[in-house]
């Protein structure tokens, strides 16, 4: 039950981009975030929620753009996700049960297995969309982050504390 969720794990590629990998001239690897999975992640923070990104590559992109939304949590260079999210886990005093992990394809399927709340985008592979709870209608890296969160946020009655911020009234979409 998402009531009982307090933790987010963040695939990168595929869940915070839409996949590409954009190389320069320079072999710098280039990656582009949707700000409104970045505007829902601050606030899942904001309201108590606990994020991590796990990543099975290394960029100095993920790094600074974790750094801009406040996520503490990030592990990059990950072959064993199930793992290194449980070393993450373990000094909040959290375990699998409490985890969403929103994914896209094989490496993320290992957590899926064991959390309390697989998600998966859109745009994910078919074996991570049969292990899911929730797909998602929006791709990574098109604000799938950004749904997935506001229904976790809905499902826990907070959604409205962020629409109230901003002066408005949340609509009555159940989630």
């Amino acid at each position: 039950m998402s009531s009982e969720i307090r933790c987010v794990c963040l695939d990168v590629d595929g869940v915070l981009t839409d996949g590409h990998v954009y190389v320069d001239d320079a072999g710098r690897g280039l990656r582009a975030f949707h700000v409104h999975d970045g505007f829902a992640i601050r606030w899942y923070q904001e309201l108590g929620g606990v994020v991590v990104i796990c990543s099975g590559k290394r960029s100095d992109a993920v790094a600074a753009r974790a750094a801009e939304l406040g996520i503490e949590y990030v592990v990059q260079g990950s072959t064993n996700k199930v793992a290194d999210l449980e070393a993450a886990l373990s000094p909040l005093g959290l375990g699998f049960e409490h985890v969403a992990m929103i994914g896209d394809d094989l490496p993320d399927l290992p957590v899926m297995l064991r959390c309390g709340y697989p998600i998966a985008v859109a745009n994910a592979v078919e074996e991570v969309k049969a292990a899911a709870q929730l797909v998602t209608e929006r791709s990574g890296g098109a604000g799938a982050v950004r749904e997935a969160l506001e229904h976790l946020l809905r499902r826990r009655g907070r959604w409205a504390d962020v629409i109230a911020k901003y002066g408005g009234a949340a609509p009555s979409r159940q989630g």
